[in-house]
């Protein structure tokens, strides 16, 4: 990827190729996620903002997953990265599990499991998600659109910072897709910038604040819902035309 640059603050930042051409995507989202640590490779990313006091207004360098979670990034992938044995609460805290107070969390090593699901239950009621209420659930037992439910809200329970959705309705029908677009709006208004990696032309158009147009590895235009329309986003996309013979409509 060559000449990548974004800002976001407060919005949903789509990043869209064309379909079948998403393996930059990809590793955009896992460079993100210190997944990708190749030597050579320039760029940098610059975290600011009051949440993430070591990183303040700083260049960071994640060489594994963890660091970047430390600094409140937090992924939702579209393979719905999820364990199913375990229930709701449990994946909502993997990794992050909470220990019960006094010696039977410290000397017994046992989990807060009541804390956690309550929890749990506050986390996905935020996002306006009604159709779970048992957070002892399986997550095995849930439907497609369920499941990444549970992974937005992980993502949004967690990330202070910047929350990734790299394709989270490409395994998922009309009815979940339309599910998992409304928590995407629900996530924006509570003012949580969002990077979403999408070659969905419809659904980056009903939730994209920006769209940045990728061909090629390197970025062909960033648009507007309201500036240009989703032909004209296709056609700079494959090559037909260009964003400056495409100016678009200003407001």
């Amino acid at each position: 990827m060559t000449g990548y640059s974004r800002e976001v603050f407060g919005q949903v930042w789509a990043d869209t190729d064309r379909d079948g051409c998403d393996t930059r995507n990809n590793i955009l989202a896992r460079d993100l996620k210190g997944k990708i640590v190749k030597p050579g490779t320039r760029g940098c990313v610059i975290l600011a903002g009051e949440f993430v006091e070591p990183y303040r207004g700083k260049r960071v360098h994640f060489r594994r997953p963890q660091d970047s979670r430390e600094a409140g990034i937090e992924t939702v992938y579209q393979t719905l990265a999820v364990a199913p044995a375990l229930d709701i609460a449990s994946n909502l805290f993997l990794g992050r599990e909470h220990r019960r107070a006094g010696l039977l969390g410290s000397a017994l090593r046992m989990l807060d499991k009541k804390g956690m699901r309550e929890q749990a239950g506050k986390a996905l009621a935020d996002l306006g998600i009604g159709t779970l209420q048992n957070m002892a659930q399986p997550v095995e037992t849930l439907s497609g659109g369920q499941r990444q439910a549970v992974s937005v809200a992980r993502a949004a329970a967690f990330g202070s910072k910047v929350m990734v959705l790299d394709e989270p309705t490409a395994a998922l029908g009309v009815r979940e897709s339309n599910q998992v677009l409304k928590m995407i709006q629900e996530v924006r208004s509570r003012g949580l910038p969002t990077i979403l990696i999408s070659h969905n032309m419809p659904h980056v158009f009903e939730v994209a604040d920006r769209i940045h147009i990728q061909r090629l590895g390197r970025c062909a235009g960033v648009i507007t819902p309201a500036s240009h329309t989703m032909s004209e986003a296709v056609a700079i996309m494959t090559g037909a035309t260009t964003l400056a013979e495409t100016p678009g409509r200003t407001s």
